[in-house]
């Protein structure tokens, strides 16, 4: 098997190398007339060719127009279930460095596991006998890193065909993973139900949510469905509720604690190392130089980032903005950290953001995690004046450079005819800081100009606040002569 079957838990996915070839067949139940099922077999036959060529989107766009025409087909089902995990596999793989030279649109490796999940588990609905469908729900189980459930679907389908050697190299594979992973069931606490598993990524619920129609959810999954449609995932009743402010069910939390008690710790471990990051590990989203005071509109459409915004949502709401260097050919060793203020998720997944920066930080080291950056930070700031004379000095500057700044914010607004350009005057007066912050006024002074990246850059190295204030102020008479 090649190292492209290699999925990022180190875990070999085995089984979805190739697909079905379709069958010239069209009788019993279920035919269709001639011409329809000589379009779906032609569809069949450039969908398997486009992935064995490794162009799955066009796969998956041919095996989805066959199932319109001829919907619960077998191979149509387990065919576009490779395909999804294809792509889910790649993405997984794929380094933040390959992203960020070139960037892809589509949809996040979660939400493509989840598809090939769903083919896969209507495949087994329509064929329980045939290995086939227990080797892609497993696949895609352990794409959703959902070891214990993959493990008992390994074990069923081995009960159908003992031989297996695709089950068997998968069993062996998922051995291998360390015992945190996958868990033998009956040794390490009281047995359960999958009434405590949510429906949605098929384990221990946590922090659950009980819908008005009765369905129980861990709080983190509703949210991410509510994001693209305001129904039950179960049972497609409207919902009327915000997973954000909708309160946790205290008596189902409190039996599952109970009951489960190391496993609700791997479930609180596993979602804390997700979306609480700590004072010193920050995301990182690679795009520009962002400098304090600033804020702005953000549209996420990259499937990484998908990922990586729904995270941040579920924690602090904060992530790094950094830019690529072009003198070392890799990310900037300072960059800004933005706060999320809004957060407008779109019916096809993808974000409308506002965000506002604020602290500066120092890229200590990176490495990736899911397709983006993540990165050790430590936070800086400018060295503080050495005795009160200075001090005073600095104040006076920034007093001086603030009256400086209203006048000069005065005469743009009355000399500009552009109405964008008028509006971005006011938002900025609107944030300008207490001159009583010189350092953070130093910042905000930067951002009355348009300025280079490189110089922006500079501005995030300087320590000294006197010397961004003077910077800021030669910047400003630059613009005023530009204009005039």
């Amino acid at each position: 098997m090649s190292d492209e079957s290699a999925s990022s838990s180190g875990i070999v996915l085995e089984g979805i190398d190739d697909v079905e070839d379709y069958v010239w067949a069209n009788g019993g139940a279920g035919s269709l007339p001639w011409d329809r099922y000589s379009h779906v077999y032609d569809l069949m036959e450039n969908g398997n060719r486009a992935f064995r060529e490794n162009h799955f989107e066009e796969a998956i766009n041919n095996y989805s127009r066959a199932n319109n025409i001829k919907p619960g087909d077998p191979v149509i089902l387990g065919n576009r279930s490779s395909a999804y995990m294809r792509i889910s596999q790649f993405l997984k793989r794929r380094s933040s460095t390959a992203s960020e030279y070139r960037p892809l649109s589509g949809l996040d490796m979660t939400t493509l596991a989840e598809l090939a999940l769903k083919d896969a588990e209507r495949l087994m609905s329509l064929q329980n006998n045939e290995v086939r469908s227990y080797i892609l729900k497993a696949n895609a189980l352990i794409l959703l890193e959902r070891y214990e459930v993959a493990w008992d679907i390994i074990l069923s389908g081995l009960q159908i065909d003992p031989f297996s050697a695709i089950l068997r190299a998968a069993l062996r594979s998922l051995e291998s993973r360390p015992s945190s992973s996958v868990r033998t069931r009956g040794h390490e606490g009281p047995e359960r139900t999958d009434d405590f598993d949510c429906t949605l990524c098929l384990k221990l619920l946590y922090e659950p949510i009980t819908t008005p129609c009765g369905h129980s959810f861990c709080r983190s999954c509703l949210f991410q469905t509510m994001d693209r449609s305001n129904k039950c995932p179960l049972c497609r009743t409207v919902l009327f509720i915000s997973p954000r402010t909708c309160a946790i069910s205290v008596t189902l939390n409190n039996i599952i604690q109970k009951n489960f008690p190391e496993e609700y710790d791997e479930r609180r471990s596993e979602h804390d190392s997700l979306i609480h990051l700590g004072n010193d590990t920050i995301p990182l989203f690679v795009m520009d130089v962002v400098i304090p005071c600033q804020k702005f509109p953000l549209h996420i459409f990259e499937p990484r980032y998908r990922l990586m915004v729904r995270r941040i949502m579920e924690g602090n709401h904060r992530m790094g903005m950094v830019i690529r260097d072009p003198a070392t050919d890799s990310v900037a060793d300072f960059a800004c950290e933005v706060e999320i203020t809004e957060c407008e998720p779109l019916p096809d997944g993808r974000f409308v953001l506002e965000i506002e920066s604020r602290r500066r930080f120092r890229i200590l080291r990176s490495w990736d995690q899911d397709g983006y950056r993540m990165a050790e930070v430590e936070w800086v700031q400018d060295v503080p004046p050495r005795d009160a004379r200075e001090r005073e000095d600095l104040q006076e500057s920034t007093n001086n450079a603030a009256a400086y700044a209203r006048s000069w914010l005065s005469t743009a607004k009355e000399a500009t005819r552009d109405r964008r350009r008028l509006e971005m005057l006011y938002n900025v007066e609107a944030v300008m800081p207490n001159a009583r912050d010189p350092e953070r006024f130093s910042f905000w002074l930067a951002t009355l100009s348009n300025r280079r990246p490189s110089e922006k850059l500079e501005l995030l190295r300087i320590r000294d606040t006197g010397e961004r204030i003077r910077r800021g102020l030669i910047y400003l008479a630059t613009e005023a002569q530009g204009h005039r």
